[in-house]
């Protein structure tokens, strides 16, 4: 790498992203080790009432995000938005380490990881939507890897690059549909129990993937503009910010209806969990109204939505509000008591333990740790060359606007 170029992406800030990511993400594993040796599953706060806590929120909040990552990667390298490619190299490493992420966190809940090494593929459950979702979340990662790879050698738009892109974003629609059918087949858990789950989780999945790149992509640059390449920067200017706001504006309507059906569907076991439970919480209403509410309005103006502090604080807001959101939306499919209904005075309680909170950080500090590495190692802003063509184009339209 030039030094140019390390200058470029902000070394130190990259360099001590690195170090602190990885040193937190040791310590944790380690105290989420050490409990899971002395204390097994008891570590969690999780019994038959509540079997999915925090750390399967984590995992999903990972997962969604990479799936998300992956389809704006899509615009340009499947549905040929060239616009779209300053961003995707980024957007792609992002989507590994996320979903290397929350893999990470999901093993370490199962209480004996390296069981599923031996368990999955000689117990090959071919009839469980969980067993596919794992399938193609691992092709999903190994298509993205071998992109990237191609991306690294300067191959962006070869016959077989774009077949490697066209397969990635396959999977990655099959890993998040099938993630959404391990929750909306649940008939015994009516919250769950939805035929358009999976429209929610595309939904979310690409607003929280164009959060994650407009956060990391200001923080390689220290929130600097003008350090950054031409297409980069044009595309922090003009489609980037559009399609955030486009994809705020389908979340808010999905969350209106989901909220709209919820409250007033013929359904009590649903109704209370959104009466009683999410809208009883103000963490929830932070999530919705602070999480999707507020970036949209903040998003809205176009002379605001160009600007980069509120670029910025609209991915905060949304990052925080929807990992709030996937907590919210895996326990609440459960604090109905399962088999007794509401009849049942009460809902489950249910507040993760201090494993399950180091066990996020971990997952967290993962991402930090590996984003900075790649930003060390590999150039995240590189697009393709201009060709030829596209240059003498450039050159003609120049001509003729002088």
């Amino acid at each position: 790498m030039s030094a140019d170029t390390i200058d470029r992406n902000n070394t130190g800030l990259m360099t001590g992203m690195l170090v602190v990511g990885a040193v937190i993400a040791i310590v944790t594993f380690a105290i989420v080790a050490f409990a899971l040796v002395t204390q097994g599953h008891a570590a969690f706060n999780m019994d038959a009432n509540v079997a999915w806590g925090l750390p399967i929120a984590t995992y999903v909040y990972f997962a969604l995000m990479s799936s998300g990552l992956t389809l704006v990667a899509a615009l340009a390298m499947v549905f040929g938005f060239k616009q779209y490619y300053p961003l995707i190299k980024r957007a792609i490493w992002l989507a590994i380490i996320t979903l290397v992420a929350g893999l990470a966190v999901l093993a370490m809940e199962l209480g004996h990881t390296f069981r599923m090494l031996w368990a999955i593929p000689l117990n090959l459950q071919i009839e469980s939507a969980m067993f596919w979702m794992g399938v193609f979340y691992l092709l999903d990662l190994i298509f993205m890897a071998w992109k990237f790879q191609m991306m690294e050698r300067g191959d962006w738009t070869s016959r077989l690059s774009r077949q490697v892109g066209v397969a990635s974003f396959i999977a990655v629609l099959l890993a998040a549909g099938t993630l959404a059918l391990v929750f909306g087949m649940m008939s015994m858990r009516p919250f769950w129990f939805d035929p358009t789950l999976p429209v929610w989780f595309y939904a979310t999945a690409a607003f929280s993937g164009v959060a994650a790149l407009v956060f990391f992509t200001y923080l390689s640059y220290g929130m600097n503009r003008s350090r950054m390449p031409e297409g980069l920067r044009m595309d922090l200017e003009g489609p980037l910010p559009k399609l955030f706001l486009a994809l705020a504006g389908i979340t808010l309507v999905l969350f209106l209806s989901r909220l709209t059906t919820g409250l007033y569907a013929n359904a009590p076991e649903v109704n209370v969990v959104w009466s009683d439970y999410l809208l009883a919480s103000g963490w929830f209403h932070f999530a919705m109204w602070g999480g999707i509410l507020l970036p949209f309005v903040l998003l809205l103006g176009r002379g605001m939505r160009n600007a980069p502090g509120v670029q910025m604080l609209a991915a905060i807001l949304v990052l925080v509000g929807i990992f709030i959101e996937r907590i919210y939306f895996v326990v609440g499919g459960q604090v109905v008591p399962l088999f007794k209904g509401t009849w049942e005075r009460g809902l489950v309680e249910y507040a993760p333990s201090s494993t399950e909170w180091v066990l996020t950080v971990m997952g967290i500090a993962l991402v930090f740790a590996l984003y900075g590495l790649g930003e060390r190692l590999f150039n995240l802003s590189d697009s393709p060359m201009v060709t030829a063509g596209d240059e003498a184009a450039s050159g003609r339209q120049a001509t003729a606007s002088s």
